[in-house]
């Protein structure tokens, strides 16, 4: 445990910060998880509106630093892409 007063601060402002992030992280995942399954399943419409609730978590992501915005943006291009050849195909 810390000796100081702000270094006892610092760990507690810490711990809040990770639980905070975490529930950020797994958010973002289960947004992401919901597009590929509706993906797999080949629903185009559940995965179009899968994706436009999942757009703005992912780059929320990045905006609050849990993730890189580029590697966000790639995220969001990637599953935009597939869901669009989901419907040229389908």
């Amino acid at each position: 445990m810390a000796n100081i007063k702000s270094a006892a601060k610092a760990a507690r402002k810490a711990v809040k910060a990770q639980a905070r992030n975490t529930a950020r992280k797994s958010r973002v995942r289960t947004h992401v998880r919901a597009v590929e399954d509706a993906l797999a399943k080949g629903d185009k419409a559940a995965a179009a509106a899968a994706l436009k609730a999942a757009q703005p978590e992912i780059i929320r992501g990045a905006t609050k630093g849990i993730m890189h915005a580029n590697a966000a943006a790639r995220k969001v291009s990637r599953l935009a892409k597939r869901v669009n050849k989901l419907g040229a195909t389908a």
